[in-house]
């Protein structure tokens, strides 16, 4: 296993829609392998692989405690159950030291394929639902900063530039 390279905003390549996954073979197993090493090790709860300069449909999470609960989607859909919206304090690897509130759907059904490529679907519903959500954004080249205010993003994004250019 490896560990990626994660994009940070406002990089253009976070903005690029993922492609669906035709065959999962050895070599998405490995991507999904090498993209849990590089969100446990971040630490964070959900990597898309878009995020890792991967554009496929590809998502790896684990929201328990203890990294004991790893779960992959492969080309998700959702569906939403309950239009009711839960207010959330929402994070991003890619977005590193930022948290803002992001209101999203907490109940939906998904489906998609897991790591050995068979289909399932599933209800989901909390966190997990808003996780979710949050990671296939980043598959249709969205952020979680494009539902704050443009006054807020640009702030965001002023002091990612001036962090990634003390860094290099």
């Amino acid at each position: 296993m490896a560990r990626l390279s994660i994009l940070e905003f406002p990089d253009s390549r976070l903005r690029k829609v993922a492609e669906p996954v035709i065959e999962v073979d050895s070599r998405i197993k490995t991507l999904i392998d090498d993209m849990f090493e590089t969100m446990y090790a971040a630490p964070g709860i959900g990597l898309a692989a878009t995020q890792v300069d991967v554009h496929e449909r590809v998502i790896v999470m684990d929201i328990s405690d203890n990294q004991q609960a790893p779960r992959v989607f492969i080309n998700p859909t959702i569906v939403v159950l309950d239009e009711t919206l839960g207010e959330y304090d929402e994070g991003c690897l890619s977005v590193p030291g930022f948290y803002e509130t992001v209101n999203r759907p907490t109940r939906i059904a998904v489906t998609a394929l897991n790591q050995e490529g068979e289909t399932f679907t599933e209800e989901l519903q909390g966190l997990m639902a808003i996780c979710l959500q949050h990671e296939i954004d980043h598959l249709e080249g969205k952020l979680f900063v494009d539902y704050l205010s443009p006054l807020k993003r640009q702030r965001i994004r002023g002091k990612l530039e001036k962090a990634q250019r003390q860094r290099a």
